[in-house]
């Protein structure tokens, strides 16, 4: 049985692309893993294929993919790799918190090994999460969620404070830090348009319009 350094980066990018899906949808559709990867279906299909072999996956017709405990473990450490990558870029190098995400793609296929990771943890200072708020694994594979819920859920008039942001396509970000929604920032909803209009959020003194896309990958949790 392969063992996560034996695994190509190709499939360890499906094994992050499944388990991020799982997480928002209970299971990863091969349109979704697609969409999310960039790929064609017919790709999709057949490195699908070669994952069950491997016991990594199991997909049902109609009812999509989802990860084996085995397949679930390898997600955990790719994920700890990338989010430490982040940090990485982030901290030490100063990349911007919206190209982070794309070049730490590249970096946590490179160090594999728990013998470059666990020093490049300790570096950072055992960081929680990665520069989007998103929870690191830890070596074991346990993930420490902060309490929190989707700003669009958000009551009129109610504030939180801004925690992870779920969506890390670079554009996204761009925006978000432009308008000063980032990790740590007080964010209060102002308005909230009836039929799934957009929400009217207040962030440093000003307002902005988010559509409900945008306000749904954004997590807050409630101000003290």
């Amino acid at each position: 049985m392969s063992s996560p350094k034996e695994l190509s980066a190709t499939i360890e990018e499906y094994l992050e692309a499944i388990y991020r899906l799982e997480e928002k949808k209970g299971s990863a559709r091969t349109g979704d893993i697609a969409k999310e990867l960039n790929v064609t279906l017919g790709t999709i299909t057949n490195t699908i294929e070669s994952m069950e072999k491997q016991r990594l996956v199991r997909h049902k017709p109609y009812r999509g993919v989802n990860l084996t405990r085995r397949g679930r473990q390898i997600a955990l450490d790719v994920i700890r790799r990338h989010r430490l990558s982040e940090r990485l870029l982030t901290d030490i190098l100063s990349l911007e918190w919206s190209k982070a995400h794309d070049a730490a793609c590249k970096l946590e296929h490179a160090i594999a090994d728990k013998d470059i990771v666990e020093p490049l943890e300790k570096a950072l200072g055992k960081p929680k999460t990665c520069p989007h708020g998103n929870p690191i694994p830890s070596a074991s594979g346990e993930v420490v969620e902060e309490k929190s819920k989707i700003l669009a859920n958000l009551s009129l008039g109610e504030e939180g404070i801004i925690v992870k942001v779920t969506n890390e396509k670079p554009e996204l970000l761009q925006y978000l830090a432009a308008l000063g929604l980032v990790p740590g920032s007080k964010v209060q909803i102002e308005e909230k348009a009836p039929f799934n209009g957009p929400i009217m959020v207040k962030v440093m003194g000003a307002s902005y319009a988010l559509g409900r896309n945008v306000a749904s990958v954004i997590w807050v949790k409630k101000n003290q």
